[in-house]
């Protein structure tokens, strides 16, 4: 039976499991690991670049929170900020946006955003409550760069601002900075965008930029000066004031401006002046507006006038002037000692300008030339009287110009030529005349007996204080008593010229018989007149 029971039931044989069989619980793990490949390429394929930034000092930044903005628009986020080897600087590793790759340029800006006071602006308010946040400027070069040196301050234009950028020359700096504003027509249109002394330390070059469309006016000859502060002239009219703006006198500032075309000057060169002028064309800086905008003459001549005389008030800069023409201004004042004549004199440098003292031809071929022989010009000019004469231009502040004029009765001069540069001859001033006069005079004045003249004055004295005395003791009697005769004499003529005094009436009586008489004598008149015969036959009877 239990053999039986054995053969009914199959015999149960192990089954061998496949080295390569799967199991669906591993497909969880799987989809997992899928996704995480995924994501992580994913996250390969958008990461940014990652830049470092250099700065001076680490304030306002701080890994994790500090955003880096492109026009208020978040492109990436500072990681960390450690200090640079050498502990001088605060590097700053940041990650960015993929779409600013090719943002990352050569000339590309950094600066830290935070609340300035900066001339006449405030800037960065926003970040008292946001936080800093690093701000960015896009460069313009094709070569990229992911390492960057942040700017201490904010640019103050960006790339995006349209207009141009020019470049001042200067001997100093005056009370200008960086952002100072620069004004066309007292419209503020530039700033100043930097500075920096020169290499060879005797100036200063200031690079600034004008917006535009205001760019535009800024000509070949366009003139710049300081607006800093008041100017203030005084001239005939009164006590005038000029400032651009309350902002150019607290913070400085510049201002420019074309001058109209010099009268003298041709066609071609008008124009070309009126070109505009391409970015990055150097100017010179003046320091006021009436120097900016003084001609300025592109043909000098240099001469000297040695002068003998005392040139105190006059001053480097002052003016020459024909007939209140200015024809030039003086360069340098030195002395001169003659060992011949062991005396010394004063040599004055100046520029005379031709194209303001030369003749022009209104129309024909000779139109805007100049006389061809400047040389045999002068020599006429001085043969014929030309000479070069200290005045005085102003009483109250003694300044002193020269004038150049034509005059007449002085001694026969000529240009010394051989000199360098060639000598004019002078002519004494009027204030040096009348001080050699005076010192005549006063020679003169010495040269005069004053002590024989007081003894002879003193003897008419006494002869005078004798004829006084004379005078009172014998004449004033006699002539006391001829005044009292006199006297009696005009009372007594007063009462015989009353009205009731007999004379009075007997002049009346008489002036009566004088009228009748004149009647009888007007009557024989009318009656000759009518009966001239009467004279020889007499007047005949009444016929009765």
């Amino acid at each position: 039976m239990p053999e039986e029971q054995d053969r009914d039931f199959p015999e149960a044989l192990p089954a061998r499991r496949s080295r390569f069989g799967f199991s669906l619980i591993w497909l969880v793990p799987l989809i997992a690991v899928l996704i995480g490949g995924w994501l992580a390429a994913q996250a390969i394929l958008q990461k940014g670049p990652t830049i470092t930034i250099s700065f001076k000092t680490g304030e306002g930044l701080e890994a994790g929170k500090t955003k880096i903005k492109y026009k208020d628009v978040d492109i990436g986020t500072v990681k960390s900020v450690v200090l640079s080897p050498d502990h001088k600087r605060v590097i700053a590793s940041a990650d960015l946006a993929k779409d600013a790759s090719d943002m990352l340029v050569d000339d590309t800006r950094f600066w830290v955003v935070r609340p300035r006071i900066s001339g006449g602006t405030v800037s960065g308010l926003g970040t008292l409550l946001a936080g800093s946040y690093i701000g960015m400027d896009l460069g313009v070069k094709k070569a990229t760069r992911h390492d960057f040196t942040g700017l201490e301050s904010p640019p103050v234009i960006t790339a995006d601002v349209p207009g141009r950028d020019f470049v001042l020359k200067s001997d100093t700096m005056g009370s200008l900075a960086v952002g100072a504003p620069i004004y066309f027509r007292r419209l503020q249109v530039g700033q100043i965008t930097s500075y920096e002394l020169d290499a060879d330390g005797m100036g200063v070059t200031l690079h600034i930029f004008i917006n535009a469309p205001y760019d535009k006016y800024v000509k070949l000859n366009t003139r710049f000066w300081q607006a800093s502060g008041v100017d203030v002239k005084l001239d005939s009219t009164g006590v005038k004031m000029d400032t651009e703006s309350l902002i150019s006198i607290l913070v400085g500032g510049l201002a420019f401006e074309t001058p109209a075309p010099n009268p003298g000057m041709t066609d071609i060169s008008t124009a070309e002046d009126a070109k505009e002028a391409p970015e990055q064309s150097v100017f010179n800086l003046f320091a006021t507006r009436i120097e900016a905008m003084k001609r300025h003459d592109r043909i000098v001549d240099s001469y000297v006038f040695n002068f003998k005389e005392s040139v105190r008030g006059l001053s480097v800069g002052a003016e020459v002037d024909f007939r209140g023409i200015v024809l030039g201004e003086v360069t340098a004042i030195y002395t001169r000692y003659d060992p011949a004549t062991k005396e010394f004199s004063i040599p004055v440098r100046v520029n005379f300008y031709p194209e303001r003292f030369s003749m022009r031809a209104e129309s024909g071929t000779n139109a805007g030339r100049l006389v061809d022989d400047r040389r045999k010009l002068v020599e006429w000019m001085v043969e014929h009287g030309f000479r070069g004469q200290l005045r005085t231009g102003s009483i109250l502040t003694g300044q002193k110009y020269i004038a150049v004029d034509f005059f007449q009765n002085v001694p026969k001069a000529k240009v010394v030529w051989n000199a360098d540069p060639p000598e004019l001859p002078t002519a004494t001033g009027g204030l040096q005349s009348l001080q050699d006069s005076i010192q005549a005079l006063v020679t003169k004045l010495n040269k005069l007996p004053f002590d024989s003249i007081g003894q002879n004055l003193n003897d008419t004295l006494k002869q005078a204080r004798a004829l006084v005395s004379t005078l009172d003791t014998q004449i004033a009697p006699q002539a006391g008593a001829t005044l009292a005769a006199a006297r009696d004499a005009l009372n007594t003529t007063t009462r015989m010229m009353q009205a009731d005094s007999p004379l009075q009436a007997n002049a009346a009586e008489t002036m009566k018989e004088l009228s009748r008489t004149a009647a009888a004598f007007r009557n024989l008149a009318e009656y000759l007149e009518q009966h001239p015969e009467a004279l020889l036959r007499g007047k005949p009877e009444d016929k009765k």
